[in-house]
């Protein structure tokens, strides 16, 4: 990635999937951490290899301002294989467009196993930004920017 090409992401626009109700309802009663904001990345959806009930549970447990789905989210590389595409998958992508209705802002950066999504930076799905790229700001005043590594692949 020549310096152009990184100003040329750092520059881009940093400003509805049918699905039925999901199979793994999510828990009524407990207390639900709350946190400013979640890094989630890696996942895999659609692989046998992707522990999909751990994060449900985590998504049922936890609350935030804002959540970065920074790439792998679907492995489109092994979805174009074979599909694998279990109800618990389906369980994952409702809670997270359930959260972008309840004013979780949700931003997500595609990865090289999802950049099939890249296609669509600087749009809105569902309540969901994707972008290449963005910028975060911590509660100490720190900037991060927040990009999926493949970015930096030779």
């Amino acid at each position: 990635m020549t310096g152009a090409d990184l100003s040329d992401l750092i520059s881009d626009n940093i400003t509805s999937l049918p699905l039925s109700a999901p199979r793994t309802p999510e828990p009524v009663n407990g207390e639900r951490r709350s946190f400013r904001t979640i890094w989630i990345s890696d996942v895999h959806l659609g692989t046998k290899g992707c522990n999909a009930e751990m994060l449900i549970d985590f998504l049922d447990n936890t609350d935030s301002e804002v959540m970065y789905l920074v790439g792998d989210i679907i492995d489109g590389w092994r979805l174009k294989k074979k599909f694998y595409w279990p109800a618990a998958h389906n369980d994952i992508v409702w809670r997270i467009l359930k959260r972008a209705k309840r004013d979780t802002r949700i931003i997500y950066i595609p990865g090289n196993h999802d950049e099939m999504f890249r296609q669509f930076t600087g749009l809105n799905f569902g309540g969901i930004e994707i972008r290449r790229a963005a910028f975060h700001d911590t509660a100490d005043g720190r900037r991060l920017m927040v990009l999926h590594g493949d970015e930096f692949d030779a």
